[in-house]
C-alpha cells in the first residue's frame, strides 16, 4: 500500500495576521493539566464546576432512521449529559472554558466521520471546529486574504459570502457556471487572463445543491476544477452544507422513487476526498441535518491550517456552545453512533427528495411557458429563469415588477440579483432569475404558492 503523501505547504499565502497569530498564551498552558492528572493548578482562572447550577443537560430524540413527527413519545431516545457521563465528558468538562479545537469527544467524532466518509490522501490532515459553515468560511478567508485582494467565486453565489466580503474591501471574480456548476474552462480562462496587482490564491465554491442555483458537481466536475487549482497553485474553499442531502434523479414515474438514496457509502465524492496537495478547506455543517441553531460545524484542512483556526477561534468564539457540544457528541457516540447517523441521514434524504418530487411535479404542471429550471439532484432550491416576454427583456425595472407582482399575489422568492457578486447595479437587477426553496413551507401549500406564482408571472411571460 502506497503511504500517503504530506501537504504541500501554501503557508506562503498567509496573510501577516495570520503568520503572528499564535496559540493563546493561557490555553498554551492547558497542555500541562490535561498531560498530568496529579498536577495542582493555581493558574487557571476558570470557574469551578461545583458552582454551575446545571446538574443534567438532555434532549428526547426521534430514533436514528425516523422523525419526531412519526415518534411516539414512549419511543424517544433520551440524550443526558450528567456531571458524570460515561463514554464522553462531563457537563464539568461541556460547560468549563476550552480550546479552539472543541470538546474532545466532539472533535473525536468529526475526525473519525471525515476519515470513513472522505478519507483524505494526505496524512497530515485534521479537523477544527467552527460555529457553522458561514463562521468557518471568515476563519478560512482571513487566513490569506486582507483588503484590495480578489477571490474567486460562482457567478451566482451565497449572500452571506457577498456580505462578509465587501466590507472587508475584498473583490469579487464571478466565474461562469453551468448545471453543474462552476466551468474549470472558465475558471482556467480567469486565471490565466488575470492582470489584477495581486495574484489570485482562493476559489470559493458551493459543489453540491449550489446555492443558488442547485447545482451539483459531478465527480468528472469535481476532477477538473482541482486540475484548474493545481495548475494555478489556489486554494479551494469547498463549502458544502447540503453534501448528505443528495438524492436520486428526478423521475415523472412515481412507483420508482426514493429507492437508491445514496445515504452516506453512494454520495459524489467530495473535493476533499480528491485531494493529494491539501489545498482544499473543506466546510461542514450540523445546521441541515440537524438544527442550524445548534451552531456546530467543523472545518477539514492541513494540520499547519487548522492550527491557525485553532487560535483565531481561541481570541473569537472558543469553541461552539458546550450545551450543543455535549448533545451532539453523546448522539452521535453514545446514541445513534456512525450506523445510526447514516440511517438518520438516509431519511432526511427521503424528506427533501419527498419535496423535491412534489415540487416539480407542480411546477411542472402550472409554470409550463412561465419558466425554465433544471432539476437538482440535491438540496433546496429550484433557480428559475423567467420567460420574459421578447419586449421586456431586458427593460429597465422589469424584475421589480415581476417581484412586486409576486408580492402582490402573496407569494414569495428571492430574486436572482442577491446572489451576483457584480453587486445590485441595474443590469443585474434585471437578469431574469428568482430561486425558490421546496424546503421550508408545508408541503399542503406547494400548490397554492405555486399556482399564485403562475398568476404573478403570466402578464410578464
Amino acid at each position: 500500500m502506497t503511504a500517503k503523501p504530506h501537504s504541500v505547504d501554501l503557508s506562503e499565502f498567509f496573510t501577516e495576521a495570520t503568520r503572528v497569530r499564535d496559540n493563546s498564551p493561557l490555553k498554551s498552558l492547558t497542555k500541562y493539566m490535561e498531560a498530568d492528572p496529579t498536577l495542582l493548578s493555581l493558574g487557571a482562572g476558570l470557574p469551578h464546576p461545583s458552582t454551575f447550577p446545571f446538574a443534567q443537560i438532555g434532549a428526547h430524540v426521534a430514533p436514528a432512521g425516523a422523525s419526531v413527527a412519526n415518534t411516539a413519545p414512549a419511543d424517544m431516545l433520551n440524550v443526558s449529559v450528567t456531571t458524570s457521563s460515561g463514554a464522553i465528558e462531563g457537563l464539568g468538562k461541556f460547560l468549563q472554558y476550552g480550546n479552539g479545537r472543541g470538546v474532545p469527544s466532539y472533535a473525536a467524532f468529526t475526525r473519525e466521520h471525515t476519515h470513513r466518509v472522505h478519507d483524505p490522501k494526505y496524512v497530515d490532515w485534521d479537523t477544527v471546529v467552527s460555529l457553522g459553515n458561514t463562521d468557518a468560511f471568515v476563519k478560512a478567508l482571513m487566513l490569506f486574504y486582507t483588503s484590495g485582494d480578489t477571490l474567486l467565486v460562482d457567478e451566482w453565489t451565497y449572500p452571506a459570502i457577498i456580505g462578509t466580503v465587501v466590507p472587508m474591501n475584498i473583490q469579487l471574480a464571478p466565474v461562469r457556471m453551468d448545471a453543474e456548476g462552476m466551468v474549470p474552462e472558465a475558471l482556467d480562462h480567469v486565471c490565466t487572463n488575470w492582470t489584477g496587482e495581486r495574484k489570485l490564491r482562493m476559489v470559493y465554491t458551493i459543489p453540491t445543491a449550489q446555492n443558488p442555483t442547485g447545482a451539483t458537481m459531478s465527480i468528472a466536475r469535481k476532477r477538473a476544477i482541482y486540475a484548474v487549482a493545481q495548475k494555478h497553485n489556489l486554494v479551494i474553499i469547498e463549502d458544502d452544507p447540503y453534501y448528505y442531502l443528495q438524492f436520486e434523479p428526478y423521475t415523472a414515474d412515481s412507483e420508482n422513487r426514493y429507492t437508491n438514496l445514496p445515504g452516506i457509502t453512494s454520495l459524489v465524492p467530495s473535493l476533499l476526498s480528491l485531494d493529494t496537495d491539501g489545498r482544499v478547506i473543506r466546510l461542514d455543517s450540523f445546521s441541515k441535518v440537524l438544527a442550524p441553531g445548534l451552531r456546530c460545524g467543523w472545518v477539514t484542512a492541513p494540520k499547519y491550517i487548522t492550527d491557525k483556526i485553532q487560535f483565531h477561534n481561541e481570541t473569537s468564539i472558543q469553541q461552539p456552545a458546550g450545551v450543543s457540544q455535549a448533545i451532539v457528541a453523546s448522539l452521535m457516540n453514545e446514541q445513534w453512533g456512525h450506523s445510526g447517523w447514516e440511517r438518520h441521514l438516509v431519511q432526511i434524504q427521503r424528506d427533501y427528495a419527498m419535496r423535491r418530487d412534489l415540487f416539480v411535479d407542480l411546477c411542472l404542471k402550472h409554470l409550463n411557458g412561465l419558466v425554465e429550471f433544471t432539476v437538482p439532484d440535491a438540496g433546496m432550491f429550484l433557480w428559475f429563469r423567467v420567460l420574459l416576454k421578447p419586449e421586456l427583456q431586458g427593460q429597465m425595472g422589469v424584475m421589480q415588477r415581476v417581484f412586486d407582482s409576486m408580492v402582490a399575489n402573496h407569494v414569495l422568492l428571492v430574486p436572482g440579483y442577491m446572489f451576483s457578486p457584480k453587486g445590485a447595479e441595474q443590469k443585474v437587477r434585471d437578469e431574469p432569475y428568482i430561486r425558490a426553496a421546496f424546503s421550508f413551507a408545508a408541503t399542503t401549500d406547494f400548490e397554492a404558492a405555486i399556482t399564485r406564482l403562475a398568476q404573478a408571472l403570466e402578464p410578464f411571460c
